[in-house]
C-alpha cells in the first residue's frame, strides 16, 4: 500500500475526503484540521492500495496548485481494513503502475549528474580491463555497475507521453555519458599502451568476448527481452530483476571494447562494438516503449471496472 499525506485548503477538504471515501482501495482516512502551515490548510492522511493510486492522484490533481500530495510505500501494515482495501482494489499490486511516480523517477534518472558520469566511466573502464584480461567476471561486474538504463527508460516514457524535451534530454544523457566514459577509458588505455602493458595483439584471438563486437539477430532479441523486463522491473519496483537486465545486454562492455580498440587503432573492432551498443539501445527502447503502451492501455481499463467502493462497504464503515 501507499501512505498519502495531503494538504488541502480547509474550504476544499470535504472534496478530498469524498474522493478517498468513494475510492476502492482507500482506508485509514484521517483529517487533521488546520495542521498545515506551509501551505496553510488541513492535513489528510490515508492508506491507498497501489492499484487505486492513479485514480486518487488524478481526481486530486488540483492539489498540485492549491495544496500538496506526498506518497510513500508502506513496508508493513497490520490491519484488517487495509487487507480488505487491497483485496477489493482491482488487479494486483505488482501490476499497478503509478504514473506520477514513474514520471518523477525517469525525469530524475535522465539528467546528467556527476554520479551518473562517474559510475558510467568506472563501469566502462572495468569492462575494458575485462576485455583485455578475457575476464567474463569483470565484464559482468561492469554491466551491473552501469547506470544507463534510467535514461533508456526515460526515452521510453517520453515516447509514450509525447514529451519530446524528456526524450531529447535522456538521449543527450546517453550520448554525453558514453562519450565521456569512452574518452576517459581511451586515455587510460593510451597510457597503458605507452607503458607497454597492452598492444594490438590483446584484441586478437579474443574469442571469449567476441560476442561484444558481433551483433546479430540474437543480440537484438536479447535487447528486446531486456527492454520488456527492464520496464516491468522499474514500474513494479523490482530492483533484483533490473540487475538481471543489466547483465543481459552488452551496452557498457561494448563501450569498453570500443575504447580499447580506439586506443589500439583497431577500427574494424570499433565499428563492431559501436554497432552492438546501438543495437542494444535501440532494442531496449523499442521493447520498453511497447511495454509501457500495453500497461497504459490495459491497466486503466481494469481499474475503471471497480473504481467505486461498494455501498455495502461504505455503510459498514460508517
Amino acid at each position: 500500500m501507499l501512505h498519502l499525506r495531503l494538504i488541502s485548503p480547509s474550504s476544499r477538504t470535504a472534496e478530498v475526503t469524498a474522493v478517498l471515501e468513494r475510492c476502492t482501495g482507500a482506508t485509514n482516512i484521517i483529517v487533521l484540521p488546520d495542521a498545515a502551515r506551509t501551505p496553510k490548510g488541513d492535513v489528510v492522511l490515508a492508506d491507498v492500495a497501489r492499484e487505486s493510486a492513479n485514480e486518487v492522484i488524478s481526481d486530486l490533481g488540483w492539489l498540485r496548485e492549491e495544496g500538496s500530495i506526498a506518497a510513500e510505500n508502506i513496508q508493513l501494515t497490520i490491519s484488517r481494513v487495509a487487507d480488505e482495501a487491497v483485496a477489493e482494489a482491482p488487479g494486483d499490486p505488482d501490476d499497478a503502475v503509478i504514473w506520477e511516480e514513474l514520471a518523477q523517477r525517469v525525469h530524475a534518472e535522465s539528467r546528467i549528474t556527476w554520479a551518473y558520469l562517474a559510475f558510467l566511466a568506472i563501469a566502462t573502464q572495468i569492462a575494458a580491463i575485462g576485455v583485455l584480461q578475457k575476464s567474463i567476471i569483470l565484464i559482468v561486474g561492469a554491466m551491473v555497475l552501469g547506470p544507463e538504463f534510467g535514461a533508456i527508460a526515460a526515452i521510453c516514457f517520453g515516447l509514450l507521453r509525447g514529451r519530446w524535451h524528456l526524450i531529447a534530454g535522456a538521449f543527450r544523457t546517453l550520448v554525453v555519458g558514453f562519450a565521456i566514459a569512452i574518452a576517459v577509458t581511451v586515455a587510460c588505455a593510451l597510457v597503458s599502451r605507452g607503458l607497454g602493458w597492452i598492444d594490438p595483439s590483446h584484441l586478437r584471438g579474443n574469442s571469449e568476448v567476441q560476442f561484444i563486437v558481433k551483433p546479430d539477430r540474437w543480440s537484438f532479441i536479447v535487447a528486446l527481452l531486456a527492454g520488456v523486463a527492464g520496464v516491468l522491473s522499474v514500474t513494479a519496483g523490482k530492483s533484483s530483476a533490473l540487475i538481471g537486465v543489466f547483465i543481459s545486454v552488452t551496452t557498457v562492455p561494448a563501450a569498453g571494447y570500443a575504447a580499447v580498440a580506439i586506443a589500439l587503432g583497431d577500427w574494424p573492432e570499433v565499428a563492431g562494438s559501436v554497432s552492438q551498443l546501438s543495437v542494444n539501445v535501440a532494442g531496449m527502447v523499442i521493447a520498453g516503449t511497447a511495454t509501457l503502451v500495453v500497461q497504459h492501455r490495459f491497466w486503466p481499463q481494469v481499474g475503471r471496472a471497480s473504481s467505486v467502493r461498494p455501498m455495502r462497504r461504505q455503510q459498514g464503515g460508517g
